[in-house]
């Protein structure tokens, strides 16, 4: 185990533990599809390939159409006691911990106007969540007392979020900002549609500082950020500064796609110390999200060790709910950086 270690951490500066072995030869002996181990592991993309690789020159593992133990890589799992890995998530709320029943018109209305969404484009870093988890994340928000008659900010909406808001009619006003002006001209043309006047919609760059109309005058705010600490700083960040003060919620993902824990633990750390907000909720693979369509554009691709596409939504996040105290603040400076999507746990960009 110590020589497996040792190799992976010659060919890579993601943290790699006995623990993240296990985890991968555990998911191994679950599935044989690449997408599927990288989903059970639980482990960033990157970091399983070349744990794989790694054990691939012991003699552990061999690629065929698919990722199979060896008899000795069978023997190695025995003596380590590796067994295969389970998942025994609710079905009936595949561990979203919500009824998703209790919306099921709202549901059937978004799945009948998101037909025509704009397609995720990769220079944005995009990717959408099904409709179920849109709707899902509506509910959530409206049992912790985060949407009703509230004021709600959405930064960021691929995943159209801000349309299922108006369907619920909850939220006394809604604000959407997106840097894409096909995803701002599609919800705008749908707000028409619907008749709901109760919304402001921005075409926005969240590098850059918010106008003041969004400083600290909403109640709850939610936003999917790329993952690295700068993007969960200025999206998280800017998400803070939009709320009225103590009391206020926001939400957001992070996957363990592409996010060591020691990177989650970067996160964490930014949330506590530099925001001084409290972490109330983290549910697990909350957020699962559609194929991109550009698979064999993105980082994943290129360290595949077999080049083949997903064949179920194997990118999942968890969902954080987040809330303000006295003395909590949000990020307000500008981001120079003009690339603040990649780092070496990345695989979608």
């Amino acid at each position: 185990m110590r020589e497996i270690i040792g190799k992976v951490k010659e060919k890579t500066n993601i943290p790699v533990y006995e623990r993240t072995i296990e985890n991968v030869v555990s998911a191994v002996q679950a599935s044989s599809d690449i997408w599927r181990i990288v989903d059970l592991s639980e482990e960033p993309l990157p970091l399983v390939v070349t744990v794989l690789e790694t054990l691939k020159e012991f003699g552990y593992v061999e690629f065929r159409d698919g990722v199979f133990l060896t008899e000795k890589g069978k023997k190695f799992a025995d003596e380590y006691g590796i067994g295969k890995r389970e998942d025994y998530t609710c079905p009936h709320c595949e561990g979203k911990t919500v009824n998703i029943d209790a919306f099921s018109e709202l549901l059937e209305q978004f799945k009948e106007i998101v037909k025509d969404r704009p397609q995720p484009k990769h220079e944005f870093d995009q990717a959408y969540v099904t409709p179920e988890t849109t709707v899902a994340r509506i509910i959530l928000m409206h049992t912790r007392g985060d949407l009703e008659n509230k004021e709600v900010f959405v930064l960021g909406d691929d995943d159209l979020t801000s349309i299922a808001l108006m369907l619920s009619g909850l939220p006394k006003r809604i604000a959407v900002l997106d840097i894409d002006d096909r995803l701002t001209k599609f919800i705008e043309k749908t707000a028409d549609e619907l008749g709901y006047s109760n919304i402001e919609i921005f075409t926005f760059d969240l590098r850059k500082p918010l106008p003041d109309y969004a400083l600290r005058k909403f109640d709850t705010f939610i936003t999917d950020p790329p993952e690295t600490v700068d993007a969960i700083r200025a999206f998280v960040g800017r998400g803070i500064a939009t709320l009225k003060g103590p009391g206020c919620a926001g939400y957001f993902g992070i996957t363990r796609r592409e996010s060591s824990l020691d990177k989650w633990r970067e996160i964490q750390k930014l949330l506590l110390n530099e925001f001084n907000v409290v972490i109330t909720d983290i549910i697990r693979n909350f957020n699962e999200y559609v194929n991109w369509g550009y698979e064999e554009e993105t980082r994943a691709w290129k360290l595949l060790p077999m080049k083949v596409k997903p064949t179920y939504n194997w990118y999942k996040s968890y969902m954080f709910r987040i809330q303000t105290l006295e003395g909590s603040k949000g990020y307000e400076e500008e981001i120079k950086d003009e690339d603040i999507y990649n780092d070496e746990e990345a695989s979608t960009t």
